[in-house]
């Protein structure tokens, strides 16, 4: 990833923090068969190692597992807030006219090699957390529980789980902080009065750089 010095993030609890925030993940890698990527809903544990390790899961026709298990580096990329950025925003724009559109946005990339696993428990416990990472808040949230026994077994024999731990992390905020703090507060304004909740979460976020 790009990484201007201004927009460099290395604050550990942040970029963990989005990490947690994002949904889904996109998992890559370059292995045999060349690029592979695959969206995966994924777990953090903060705890283990010095960046933390990740957790997920694979269906086993999907090959990409194959990759993790032959030692292939991984990339995972956690899409944060982002915004277009008008050059209407900008003062500078009735000053001199030299601006020109961006994107304002936050993004991590974790790196490392898995170690895959198919242990059922094992599999069952990883499900089980993501299940009711996602569950919780609903009225009534579902369990793995509450599928008949053999079926979820059938199911864990379809997947294959992975541990990945964070060898590496990149964290990006690009929030407009080359720019004067006129312009900042320009921008700042422009994507607060936008309809776009996206954009509004963004202004917020700039507000925090």
């Amino acid at each position: 990833m790009y990484l201007p010095s201004a927009f460099k993030d290395i604050d550990l609890l942040r970029l963990h923090e989005q990490i947690q925030q994002s949904r889904l993940a996109i998992l890559v890698t370059n292995g045999e068969h060349g690029l592979q990527a695959s969206h995966l809903p994924l777990l953090l544990n903060p705890e283990q190692g010095p960046n933390g390790t990740l957790y997920g899961h694979l269906a086993k026709a999907n090959p990409h597992w194959r990759d993790l298990a032959g030692g292939a580096e991984a990339m995972v990329i956690f899409a944060g807030a982002d915004a277009y950025v008008s050059p209407g925003f900008y003062p500078a724009k009735a000053e001199h006219g030299k601006v020109v559109p961006t994107w304002n946005y936050l993004a991590v990339h974790a790196y490392g090699q898995a170690e895959v696993f198919t242990d059922a428990q094992r599999l069952r416990n990883l499900v089980s957390a993501l299940t009711e990472r996602h569950e919780s808040g609903r009225a009534q949230p579902w369990a793995v529980e509450d599928a008949p026994a053999d079926y979820i077994e059938g199911m864990l024999k379809a997947i294959v789980g992975f541990a990945l731990p964070i060898d590496r992390l990149e964290g990006k905020r690009k929030l407009s902080q080359n720019c004067s703090a006129a312009d900042i507060a320009g921008v700042r304004e422009g994507l607060t009065n936008s309809p776009d909740s996206k954009d509004q979460q963004l202004a917020q976020l700039m507000g925090q750089a």
